[in-house]
C-alpha cells in the first residue's frame, strides 16, 4: 500500500495494492498491523455503509465528544470527499482538503478526530463505506453547513440534494466553543 500526503499531516490518502486479472480484482481494504505501521494507529469499532444517488451531499459531520477517526472508501461509483480542520487553535483551522474517491481508483481516506467530514456523489449513485473508531452517539453529533463561505469549499456541484439536518447546520464561526475539539499540537 502507498500512503499519500495531504495539506494536513494527520489526514492520509491510502492507495491499497490492487491485484487485477481477467476475473476482476482483489485488494486488502484493512489490515491492522500494516495500517498501524503507516501511522494510522487507532482501533476501529464500527463499520458503516451508505447508498446515495447523484448530487447527494452528506456532511459536514463530526462528533464531539465521542470523536471518531474514520477510514473511508467507495465501493461503487465516485464521490468528492472533503475534510475540514475544526480544531480550536490549529494553524490550519477552517482549511479544507478534497479528494476524489472511486470504485475505480480504490483510494481510501483516513480522517482523524478533529476534522469535519463530508462527501458529494459524482456518479449516478455511490456506495460509501467507512470504519469508525468510536460508536455513533446521536447526542454528540454536530455539523458545519456544507457551503460555509468562510471555509470556501469548491464543491463540484451547485445544488446538492441535502438532508433537512445537513441544510440547517451552522457556519464554523457560529459553532459554540464547547462543540469544537481542541488542537493538541
Amino acid at each position: 500500500m502507498k500512503i499519500l500526503s495531504t495539506r494536513f499531516d494527520e489526514v492520509k490518502i491510502i492507495e491499497p495494492r490492487v491485484f487485477n486479472d481477467p476475473r476482476g480484482c482483489f485488494l486488502e481494504t484493512y489490515q491492522a498491523v500494516r495500517y498501524h505501521q503507516s501511522g494510522i494507529d487507532c482501533t476501529f469499532v464500527q463499520d458503516n455503509l451508505s447508498y446515495s444517488i447523484k448530487a447527494t451531499l452528506r456532511g459536514l459531520h463530526y462528533q464531539q465528544p465521542h470523536a471518531q477517526d474514520k477510514l473511508v472508501c467507495v465501493i461503487k461509483g465516485e464521490v468528492f470527499d472533503v475534510v475540514v480542520d475544526i480544531r480550536k487553535g490549529s494553524p490550519t483551522f477552517g482549511q479544507w482538503e478534497g479528494v476524489c474517491l472511486s470504485a475505480d481508483n480504490h483510494r481510501q481516506l483516513y480522517v482523524p478526530t478533529g476534522f469535519a467530514h463530508g462527501f458529494c456523489v459524482l456518479s449516478d449513485d455511490a456506495v460509501f463505506s467507512y470504519k469508525c473508531s468510536d460508536y455513533y452517539a446521536p447526542a454528540a453529533e454536530h455539523g458545519i453547513i456544507w457551503n460555509d463561505p468562510d471555509i470556501g469549499i469548491q464543491w463540484p456541484l451547485e445544488s446538492p440534494l441535502l438532508s433537512e439536518k445537513d441544510g440547517r447546520y451552522p457556519r464554523l464561526s457560529e459553532v459554540a466553543e464547547g462543540e469544537l475539539p481542541d488542537y493538541l499540537g
